[in-house]
């Protein structure tokens, strides 16, 4: 009986002690996250003396003409100084910087990071020796090889102005880039590899040269072994004879507020905009995520599976694993058919990786292909952590049955190309959050985030509304659109005055989870009830038949809009696609209710995405009310919008 009473009374201490640890792991978060937004200047102060500076800036933040805030303004830095020369200057010269795996061509590399940054400065004396000089853009057209991420740190070095298009976009595509961004040199590759098929890159290159209005001075071509291309003698020349009789260059010193870059973002209809990133903000906030977002230490590797077209292989391939000194995965290859489903584990197995970050769509693919982890089974992932997503909402679902799959946590969490890093998520270097299985978790420090709603006025908890962020916006995020300071204030700064419109709607629950439900275009409007796709595709997704799926609003002349579900199946479903549907139906009634008009849906092979994983519900939307659309140049398969067409002809929802 003693004893029981003892054991008791431990028993009673041990849920004591485990609810004043869980209050103070929220009140850490809390405590950042209040500084964040209620002292900026001193907070990222503080954060900005992590990074190096050839001069330390004394002006924090210059609010005098918003919406044009400007961070760390008088300070002096580099971006290649603080992403190589440093950690060699610190004798980890040693280190592996990349880890370079490419299952399509059978290559491996490791390059530590004295390598790497003589790699850099080469390639950057090359480009001095072709006259690129400090503001220059050069345009980066690129594989996933080490060669572009030599390129990118070769432009930070002297100061010029990188813009990546992903390789293999459209001439068209490339061309407008090359007007807007007045590049002065093009840097590519004479191929890029697709599962069964070679992009050959010097004919797109060709045919953009004629279509630009501005002319490229010279191009530098990285000549494949397998693949060469024909060059022209007089704007083209091979990567190896730039670098001849070429010194190694030095680092320019760089005002904080000189561009780093400049990423086009992806739109289906008007001009790319220009994202640009300062310098001094990006590496300041970068190297901050690393740690704090992602809880990852500089002896640990660190796996970015996507590409340096978009904003993610960017931040997270390049600048942010290399600000901060660990080791970083660069993957030419695809989830699936590099050579199977199992590629992703095999990657994380081989090179103990900790963390995987990737888009929603490559788990999926995975899942289709293999959704009882067979594949899974044959690796040791026993040094695996976390799996982080973003891109587009994860279903739960997937999360869960990756959950299960590998008994590890899963971070679905939200950021854009114009911020280049996470404005909501589980800050797992400060605390992990509970799972709330749909949610993006909390705002990340430094994002002031509201909802509001038509009016611009702040909607309470579970209220669905316009998800915007109160300015000034953090270190890191886009000060400006390249060449458009009108555009970028009409686009972003005007709706909701004081806030930074992102376009994306959703909800913020009591406990402070942020809801991503869709883009604001895809919010329908259902006999005057404002619906959200992402709400019921949420539903959908949980089907045991369904791999993937997706919601849009067509035109009904009684209820305006009505929702239609597109279904993807998992490989060797065989139940009757009939049944599919109308189950899927009936969980749409039971748990969305009546008020969705939930009746339509239609199963297709696959779903149209951009290449970055987006799925294209606007284009699909119009192909499906029989408007006129614009292929959209980020598609990853045109010939996937026919298929589209012929399934919704067929299903009597498309009428010619």
């Amino acid at each position: 009986m003693v004893f029981l009473f003892f054991f008791g009374d431990i028993y009673e201490i041990i849920e004591e002690i485990k609810k004043i640890r869980g209050l103070k792991l929220t009140q850490k978060y809390n405590e950042i996250y209040q500084k964040s937004i209620e002292n900026r200047e001193d907070f990222w102060k503080e954060i900005s003396n992590d990074i190096f500076w050839y001069k330390k800036p004394t002006k924090i933040l210059n609010s005098d003409n918003p919406p044009f805030y400007k961070w760390f303004e008088d300070g002096i830095t580099n971006t290649c100084y603080n992403a190589l020369d440093l950690h060699v200057d610190q004798g980890k010269g040693e280190k592996l910087a990349i880890i370079y795996d490419s299952p399509i061509t059978g290559s491996k590399e490791k390059i530590t990071y004295s390598k790497l940054k003589e790699k850099v400065a080469l390639f950057a004396g090359a480009l001095k020796k072709q006259g690129v000089n400090k503001g220059d853009r050069v345009i980066i057209y690129m594989p996933m090889i080490p060669e572009a991420v030599v390129a990118m740190l070769g432009c930070g070095r002297i100061g010029a102005v990188h813009s990546v298009v992903f390789g293999g976009f459209a001439a068209n595509e490339l061309a407008s880039r090359i007007d807007d961004s007045k590049a002065k040199i093009l840097v590519t590759a004479s191929c890029g590899y697709e599962p069964g098929r070679t992009v050959h890159y010097k004919p797109l290159v060709n045919k953009a040269l004629e279509l630009a209005n501005h002319k490229i001075k010279k191009c530098i071509i990285f000549q494949r072994e397998k693949d060469k291309a024909e060059l022209n003698p007089t704007i083209d020349i091979t990567w190896d004879d730039a670098h001849k009789d070429v010194k190694p260059a030095e680092c320019e010193k760089m005002n904080a507020n000189d561009y780093a870059y400049i990423l086009y973002t992806s739109g289906t209809t008007g001009l790319p905009k220009g994202i640009v990133r300062d310098i001094g903000g990006h590496i300041v906030a970068l190297k901050w995520t690393m740690k704090n977002i992602y809880n990852i230490k500089p002896e640990d590797v660190w796996w970015s599976a996507s590409d340096i077209g978009w904003i993610v292989g960017h931040s997270y391939i390049v600048y942010g694993p290399l600000f901060y000194g660990c080791t970083t995965v660069l993957f030419e290859g695809k989830p699936v058919g590099t050579p199977d489903a199992g590629v992703f584990w095999r990657v994380i197995s081989e090179h103990k990786v900790k963390s995987l970050f990737t888009a929603p769509t490559a788990i999926r693919a995975i899942k289709k292909e293999d959704p009882n982890g067979e594949f899974f089974k044959k690796y040791d992932l026993s040094k695996f952590d976390k799996l982080f997503l973003a891109g587009e909402r994860a279903d739960p679902d997937t999360i869960k049955w990756f959950e299960k799959l590998s008994n590890s946590p899963v971070i679905d969490h939200w950021w854009q190309t114009e911020t280049s890093w996470a404005i909501t998520s589980s800050c797992t270097g400060i605390e992990n959050f509970p799972v709330k299985y749909g949610s993006a978790f909390k705002p990340v420090p430094g994002y002031d985030l509201k909802v509001l709603n038509s009016e611009g006025k702040e909607v309470g908890p579970g209220k669905m509304g316009d998800i915007v962020v109160k300015l000034p916006l953090p270190p890191g995020t886009f000060p400006t659109l390249w060449g458009a300071d009108k555009r970028y204030k009409e686009n972003y700064m005007t709706t909701y005055p004081g806030y930074y419109q992102t376009y994306d709607a959703g909800h913020i629950d009591e406990d402070g989870y942020v809801w991503i439900m869709s883009r604001t275009d895809d919010i329908i409007n259902v006999a005057g009830h404002r619906l959200s796709t992402g709400a019921i595709e949420e539903v959908l997704a949980e089907h045991t038949n369904v791999a993937e799926c997706a919601v849009i609003g067509i035109a009904d002349k009684l209820k305006g809009q009505i929702p239609i579900g597109l279904l993807a199946l998992k490989a060797g479903v065989t139940k009757d696609k009939k049944d599919i549907i109308s189950e899927c139906v009936k969980m749409v009634r039971e748990k969305v209710g009546p008020v969705a008009a939930f009746k339509i849906a239609i199963v297709v092979k696959r779903l149209p995405k951009t290449r970055s994983g987006k799925v294209l519900r606007g284009t699909v939307r119009k192909i499906a009310d029989n408007e006129p659309y614009k292929m959209p140049a980020t598609i990853d398969d045109p010939a996937i919008l026919d298929e589209i067409k012929a399934d919704l002809i067929k299903n009597e929802i498309l009428k010619l």
